[in-house]
């Protein structure tokens, strides 16, 4: 064992854990995050996490939200999923400096892939994972999306021992990494990774196409993909499933054309253009990657008492109320609808960045600057809309998802691996001196001079006003003096910036200079890089955001209404409308709830309440078993008229499209008839049903993976169950046989039932895990196998 080599990779680790507990060294105290998408999903997961105690297995399915829905992308653990017990050993510390050590670790491995000493390995690493914007998402608790950047490096770090001919490694490292990254469970971060990797990709083979070394790149991209087939098809479970649910979900293609007020729908396989670009980066806001607060900052900052908002506030209206607004004081001035906070790369990371663009030769400079344009101009969305609409319109699954911003991500990862890669120029022995101070020169003059530009002149180039400046018209003066803080803001981090970029230039003039030694110059900018980086990470997210874990672990506490609700026992759905139902994880919290929180529900059950719910069709809230309404956390009302888990209907509708079938259900009495799709469903039966007035269908039992009925009629019938029709999964038998059922009412089950007494069972047994569960065993196999055989048959010729 070569202790000079493990020793650098140790010294890592323990910084990075070291500094992943002081920043979020609340978690030292017990104490934990809050974070408002995992309480969201505390309440969506809490039937899904019953189930498992209980019966000791997956569901796969929960109904306490959105009238029941696939488990797979709320909460779901997977047969032979082997790569989760890899992904606990290196996430170890408690969350979240779990993810922030990732992310150190990881970046840490594509540093050294790239042969860069582990001292400035270390440097580039903390200042990849203090980056803003990384920090900030733990707040927001975007954990699978931190989860899935924090494997970005790690998978460039095994095609970057491929492209460098480290076959083996890179082989088993690639396969590795991207099964971790496709565990962490969000698409659209993989998606993007996925562009970062292709731009490498056509560098390396234009690269070789130039030198003539085609078949070697060829041989490469074998191994790469085959190494990532591997990975992909470890998480077969995970994928198959997701893919089999995605048709379905708001990510899918609608079968629409008309939209809830009766005009033409616009075409799309995905979302919605004006969905997918809500969330557009300002072409002027990327400025604030390096000028942190020069949009205002996120959507409300805390002004002191020496600025303008709190004097006019004071004067007008008192001290405690100019204390009260200016804690949470509309600063942002950009046109996104909501900003946690900048996206700040850090201005000395940028001036490295530039650094690097003037040292660094070759191909990966080439990579590094063409992935982070690439992604800053995608971040813009509608405000570059001919770039935005091409990738919607043509490139594979852009459509499918929301919030171009976040593509901002590649820029996250691509400017501080060039600005490493810029110091190891810098510091080495193979470029000379005026080169050196040439290209510290070119960096300063940009950022610094982006920097003045801005300082002098920022307020009189922009408007600073925001999209809520309305809220303060009242008080027309307060909006003026909004506007001079506005101003402030840009004024002051302008000139912060400056100052950090004059230090920073003056550290290696010096050490260019003979005046300062590597060593010192080093931890003078690491520091500098913390300080840049940390002090407005803690703006943001701080020990403020922590609290009792018991608090964290039950965030909800049982308000008046819900203990009304939950005296009734029986099987019931609740609507809550004191607050968005769509937005609503609480409720599901203590109640089987119409509504929810997740950004992948069902597409139909999504477009039911754009078009019928909304519009307050009490029919369709009937047919839902809508027993309850929340009106507020004191007031409960009860909904006689709810139809309940199933009943009969005299006739059955026909239609024969989307349209038709949801504008069937503006008029139809859901207690007697039921709308079914004749184009997609080739119903044999009758479609008129005699009456029984003996007739009676009753759940007898039921659980989130099993629902049975009890049946007695003198004739036969159609039965109409509330529950949500998906048919990857859901079998229903009579008496033990398996029968045909249907989809009704748009989202509902129906089912003929024969004359007599039966029993109705339906079951949820979705073959996709099965499969899936094959097809990882057999890739897992694949990347013990492939390597044991690849080291053994190199050893052989070796010794041949």
């Amino acid at each position: 064992m070569n202790l000079k080599k493990i020793l650098p990779f140790a010294i890592a680790v323990v910084v990075f854990a070291i500094a992943s507990v002081l920043y979020f060294n609340p978690v030292l105290s017990g104490k934990q995050i809050k974070q408002n998408d995992i309480t969201q999903f505390i309440g969506m997961s809490k039937n899904i996490k019953e189930y498992r105690v209980e019966k000791g297995e997956e569901p796969y399915w929960l109904d306490n939200a959105f009238s029941g829905m696939p488990a797979y992308q709320v909460s779901a653990y997977y047969p032979n999923d082997f790569v989760r017990y890899i992904d606990k050993a290196i996430r170890f510390l408690p969350r979240p400096a779990d993810y922030l050590f990732l992310y150190f670790i990881s970046f840490f491995l594509l540093l050294t892939a790239l042969k860069v000493d582990w001292k400035l390995a270390i440097l580039g690493s903390l200042s990849f994972g203090f980056s803003t914007y990384l920090i900030i998402i733990f707040g927001a608790g975007h954990n699978a999306k931190a989860h899935a950047i924090g494997y970005m490096p790690m998978v460039i770090a095994g095609v970057i021992y491929i492209f460098r001919k480290r076959y083996l490694l890179g082989f088993i490292l690639t396969a590795l990494a991207m099964a971790l990254e496709i565990y962490s469970n969000h698409p659209q971060m993989t998606y993007y990774l996925g562009f970062c990797l292709l731009i490498l990709a056509i560098v390396e083979g234009v690269e070789a196409f130039k030198s003539r070394t085609l078949p070697v790149f060829l041989k490469q991209s074998a191994i790469l993909v085959a190494a990532m087939l591997i990975g992909i098809g470890a998480n077969s479970t995970r994928l198959l499933a997701m893919k089999e649910y995605a048709d379905y979900s708001t990510r899918g293609k609608s079968e629409l054309t008309i939209n809830p007020d009766g005009t033409p729908k616009e075409k799309s396989t995905g979302l919605d253009k004006e969905y997918i670009t809500e969330y557009s980066y300002g072409i002027a806001e990327t400025f604030n990657l390096m000028i942190p607060r020069f949009m205002g900052g996120g959507t409300v900052e805390e002004l002191g008492e020496n600025s303008s908002f709190y004097q006019v506030l004071e004067q007008n209206a008192g001290k405690n109320v100019a204390k009260e607004y200016s804690s949470q004081t509309l600063t942002y001035w950009g046109k996104q609808p909501i900003v946690e906070a900048p996206a700040y790369i850090g201005v000395i990371v940028f001036f490295l960045f530039f650094l690097g663009i003037f040292l660094v030769r070759g191909r990966l400079k080439y990579w590094l600057v063409a992935a982070t344009i690439f992604s800053i101009v995608l971040s813009w969305g509608k405000n570059f809309p001919v770039i935005t609409n091409f990738f919607i319109d043509y490139v594979p699954l852009y459509n499918k998802f929301r919030a171009v911003s976040s593509i901002q991500v590649i820029a996250e990862l691509c400017v501080p691996l060039l600005g490493v890669l810029a110091l190891k120029e810098f510091f080495s022995s193979e470029i000379s001196s005026e080169e050196k101070e040439n290209a510290v020169k070119k960096a300063f003059y940009i950022v610094g001079g982006i920097s003045v530009l801005f300082m002098l002149f920022g307020s009189s180039l922009f408007a600073f006003e925001g999209l809520r400046d309305g809220q303060y018209q009242q008080l027309p003066e307060l909006i003026d003096a909004l506007i001079a803080d506005r101003k402030a803001m840009l004024f002051n981090d302008s000139l912060r910036s400056l100052v950090l970029v004059l230090a920073v230039g003056g550290l290696l003039w010096f050490y260019l200079k003979g005046k300062l030694q590597q060593i010192p110059v080093l931890i003078a900018l690491g520091g500098l890089i913390m300080f840049d980086l940390v002090s407005i990470d803690t703006n943001y997210v701080n020990k403020e955001d922590f609290t009792l874990a018991r608090k964290v672990q039950k965030p909800f506490v049982e308000s008046k209404a819900d203990t009304e609700i939950l005296k009734d026992k029986s099987y019931y759905r609740v609507a809550n409308f004191s607050v968005s139902p769509l937005q609503d994880g609480r409720t599901s919290y203590f109640h089987n709830s119409i509504g929810g929180y997740h950004a992948a529900k069902m597409k139909r059950y999504q477009e039911l309440f754009d078009y019928q719910i909304a519009k307050n069709n009490m029919e369709v809230l009937n047919m839902l078993n809508t027993k309850y309404f929340i009106i507020s956390d004191e007031q409960v009302q009860e909904n006689p008229e709810a139809n309940g888990n199933a009943w009969f209907v005299n006739s059955l509708k026909e239609v024969n499209s989307a349209d038709q079938e949801i504008k069937a259900l503006d008029s139809i009495q859901t207690k007697k008839e039921a709308v079914i799709n004749t184009r997609e469903f080739q119903f044999k039966g009758s479609y008129q049903f005699q009456k029984d007035s003996t007739a009676n269908i009753n759940l007898v039992k039921k659980n989130l993976t099993t629902l049975v009925y009890e049946t007695a009629t003198r004739e036969k019938q159609f039965a109409v169950f509330s529950e949500i029709y998906y048919k990857y999964g859901w079998n229903a038998y009579i008496d033990g046989k398996a029968s045909p059922y249907y989809r009704v009412n748009y989202v509902l089950r129906g089912l003929e039932v024969p004359e007599g007494k039966h029993t109705i069972t339906f079951k949820f047994e979705p073959t996709v895990i099965k499969t899936g569960s094959l097809l990882s065993v057999v890739c897992y196999t694949l990347l013990l196998i492939i390597p044991i055989g690849w080291f053994v048959l190199t050893r052989k010729v070796k010794k041949g």
